[in-house]
């Protein structure tokens, strides 16, 4: 492949993931959910400690045009009342439902620090149309204990 069939194929992957994350978002909304887009990122630094919440950073192209505003880690943050109380959970959606290593302990983070009750991560179910919720603490936390 060359250059252009790079950046028309990343073009098209981009307003893919954009037409998903819409669903997504949707869905929630019918669910009864009340939806945010989360406008932090938590601090990962090189050692591979994780300190702090931080602003997520605006992305830019090199002729100064925002490409996207919103780039926290997780996509969502989501409120639902439970009787007197409100549940706040965080949704990262991906559409192959993989998370890597940093977005992982990300996600550990945000739980043991009580940032969010739980963490869901969207992704395409098997049917058209359809999208599949994983619970990130019980899908990665077992996955560790099994080691």
């Amino acid at each position: 492949m060359d250059k252009k069939q790079f950046s028309s194929q990343g073009k098209k992957n981009r307003a893919a993931g954009a037409r998903f994350e819409a669903k997504v978002r949707k869905k929630l909304e019918e669910m009864g959910w009340i939806i945010g887009k989360w406008m932090n990122n938590v601090d990962y630094e090189k050692e591979g400690k994780i300190g702090k919440l931080i602003p997520a950073k605006r992305k830019f192209n090199p002729f100064l045009r925002a490409l996207s505003i919103g780039t926290g880690f997780p996509d969502f943050i989501c409120f639902k009342k439970q009787d007197k109380l409100y549940e706040v959970i965080g949704v990262e959606v991906k559409a192959n439902g993989w998370l890597d290593k940093e977005e992982k302990e990300k996600c550990k983070w945000l739980l043991e620090n009580k940032i969010f009750s739980r963490i869901l991560i969207a992704k395409k179910g098997k049917k058209r149309g359809e999208i599949e919720y994983i619970d990130f603490e019980r899908k990665y936390m077992e996955e560790n204990t099994n080691c």
